[in-house]
């Protein structure tokens, strides 16, 4: 069921909103997901509102570029990203929200290695 939570880096600087389901969540185990740990739910633009001036926010990109993976400057934590499979949605990192019990979801598991 699609709710409506708040989201945060560690150090508050970082703020967003977003409207999903965390029940269509993923594990992804490609190069950066596997290494950074989030947990993944996508959503088109109109349901996620950035509260932070995005250029407040660092940008990290790799091999073609296309993805864009934001972290807070301040604390270093992922929040969201652009998926280089779908650049016009939101990649948002579950474990992100308030509210969100991460133990209490059926968390599906991706290869996104297989597109590396």
């Amino acid at each position: 069921m699609k709710n409506t939570y708040q989201g945060s880096c560690h150090c508050g600087e970082v703020r967003f909103e977003v409207t999903l389901d965390p029940d269509d969540s993923v594990s992804c185990d490609c190069s950066i997901c596997s290494k950074k740990g989030g947990i993944i739910n996508r959503v088109v633009e109109a349901q996620f509102k950035l509260l932070t001036p995005l250029e407040n926010l660092t940008l990290y990109q790799f091999n073609k570029r296309i993805a864009k993976h934001y972290f807070c400057p301040t604390c270093g934590i992922y929040t969201f990203h652009r998926p280089r499979t779908a650049p016009e949605m939101w990649g948002v990192n579950v474990r992100c929200l308030d509210g969100v019990n991460v133990s209490t979801i059926e968390i599906k598991q991706v290869q996104g290695s297989l597109l590396d």
